[in-house]
């Protein structure tokens, strides 16, 4: 979904979106989780791109301002984590959360899921892409990621238009979670779920709900910091399609900085 269109979304509308896409990422998860050698694949891939992440943002991390906000795109967002649990969570709680949510906070929790299930179905096609790369058969464990054969098997993949809407979804999905810090009562709303949550064993979902929101709303404006991720995000992509040297360095010099 566009930047900007969950205002548009009725609540049928948004809570039907969400539901498609949790099942889509489920699906593709479980499939992965059958197989151990696959999910272990899978983890070693996470955690590699994790580490990119915390490379390629070290001014955004050791900001006092958007550290934590950097942080919850990383970890609930991009992470390694198995949210498998979140899944469940939004499962189980969708009926609630249709009917104490607005429309835009259901839209916010749809955009994360519909991001979630296409960053499945990028890492499982990047995870293949590796093997190839490697010389590593169907389902085997890979040997050790470098830049270099990243960058191979990231070209290989030729998905460059889906590649883009991952990084369209930093700007949707953070300009959402702003936009729901200016709601009236939601952050009453969403601490009263907290018991509810906790009584019922969905902690991940109210965590990552929780989270959000407060980080959000405490970073103020998130304009800088969408900005800086965005450029650097499509500067990267844009390296490695293209076939460029050393596509990792210096990202940080060649975008903006935070103030």
């Amino acid at each position: 979904m566009p930047a900007g269109a969950a205002v548009s979304e009725s609540k049928p509308q948004a809570a039907a979106r969400l539901q498609a896409h949790l099942e889509t990422a489920s699906r593709l998860r479980a499939a992965a989780l059958a197989d151990p050698a696959a999910h272990a694949a899978m983890l070693t891939l996470r955690h590699w791109q994790s580490g990119r992440l915390t490379r390629t943002y070290p001014d955004l991390l050791a900001h006092p301002r958007y550290h934590a906000p950097t942080r919850f795109f990383f970890d609930e967002l991009y992470g390694a984590k198995d949210l498998s649990g979140r899944d469940r969570d939004v499962h189980r709680m969708l009926p609630t959360m249709t009917r104490l949510l607005p429309a835009t906070a259901l839209s916010t929790i749809a955009d994360a899921m519909e991001l979630d299930a296409l960053t499945e179905r990028l890492d499982d096609a990047l995870l293949h892409a590796l093997r190839a790369t490697q010389g590593r058969a169907p389902g085997a464990a890979l040997d050790a990621i470098t830049e270099a054969n990243y960058a191979r098997a990231y070209r290989a993949c030729d998905n460059r238009p889906e590649r883009a809407r991952q990084v369209e979804f930093v700007t949707t999905i953070g300009t959402d979670l702003e936009a729901l810090t200016r709601i009236p009562l939601l952050e009453g709303t969403i601490r009263l779920m907290a018991g509810p949550a906790r009584a019922a064993g969905l902690t991940s979902l109210h965590q990552f709900l929780a989270t959000g929101f407060s980080t959000f709303k405490k970073m103020g404006s998130a304009r800088e910091f969408l900005g800086i991720i965005t450029a650097r995000e499509n500067l990267l992509l844009m390296r490695l399609f293209d076939g460029a040297p050393a596509p990792f360095e210096g990202l940080a010099q060649a975008t903006p900085a935070p103030k």
